[in-house]
């Protein structure tokens, strides 16, 4: 991927049909040196989380440039479908937004008009590190009317029913699915496997199967066999784990590996 010297975000690009999907992975920890190390990893994008992590928008600014330096796509999951936040993030240079608790076409709308200036949106126009720091306006002008993305969270059963109506919203570009929102919205948190859980899913693959917007779904514990079901079932870009599970887990898996050792050779 070519990489932007102008500080032009780099656009993310949703596969689209006939495309394998893509992967992606979540960033909580507000540290560059382990956001570079996922940029580097082979990721093809990461979302820095506002919503569940202690990273504010200084810091996030600071990850999205790491990011973007890697020459991959950062996005950011906000903490509420706010304008003012938006603002700020794509300001910093975020490629765009992961909008979490969207349930309506309404909010859907919200979304949209915070990223896109007029006449698409109705952002307020300021000069910050993503137009170049003055420097590069116009162009960010056409980049953000033509390649920002703008990605609803499915998290809610409100939002479920009322799925084919937000992603008929205008510049809506795909939704995620955010499974343990989900699944306490039906008031059973963290229960993937209950009834209920699985036919929210079942009417969210019946949405997919007749819409031609890209699906997401966060693969919150990095289990590879999931991600493949997830991927056979139609989602087309699959968020693979999270920064801090990622290097817990590994922990985990070696640690126990050194403890089944009974000798060791000097």
């Amino acid at each position: 991927m070519k990489i932007s010297h102008n500080n032009l975000p780099v656009s993310f690009k949703l596969p689209s049909d006939g495309q394998k999907f893509s992967i992606g992975s979540w960033v909580t920890i507000p540290n560059p040196s382990i956001t570079e190390i996922m940029a580097k990893a082979g990721f093809e994008w990461l979302v820095v989380d506002m919503e569940h992590s202690s990273i504010g928008i200084k810091v996030a600014e600071e990850l999205i440039r790491v990011i973007q330096l890697c020459g991959i796509p950062g996005l950011v999951r906000v903490g509420e479908n706010d304008p003012t936040i938006i603002k700020r993030v794509m300001d910093s240079g975020a490629s765009g937004v992961i909008v979490p608790m969207v349930n309506t076409p309404e909010e859907a709308r919200q979304a949209v008009e915070a990223v896109k200036y007029p006449p698409q949106g109705k952002r307020g126009v300021g000069l910050a590190r993503t137009h170049g720091y003055g420097t590069t306006f116009k162009e960010y002008c056409r980049w953000v009317a033509e390649e920002s993305t703008v990605i609803v969270q499915i998290e809610h059963i409100e939002a479920v029913n009322n799925l084919d109506a937000i992603l008929s919203v205008d510049c809506i570009d795909g939704c995620m699915i955010g499974p343990y929102d989900l699944s306490a919205s039906l008031g059973v948190p963290g229960q993937f496997d209950h009834p209920d859980v699985l036919n929210a899913l079942k009417t969210i693959q019946k949405t997919m199967e007749h819409h031609s917007k890209p699906f997401g779904f966060h693969v919150v514990h990095p289990e590879v066999e999931v991600a493949q079901s997830k991927a056979q079932e139609g989602y087309s870009f699959i968020a693979f784990g999270v920064d801090f599970l990622l290097l817990g887990e590994k922990c985990r898996e070696q640690l126990k590996e050194l403890k089944n050792i009974t000798t060791v050779n000097i």
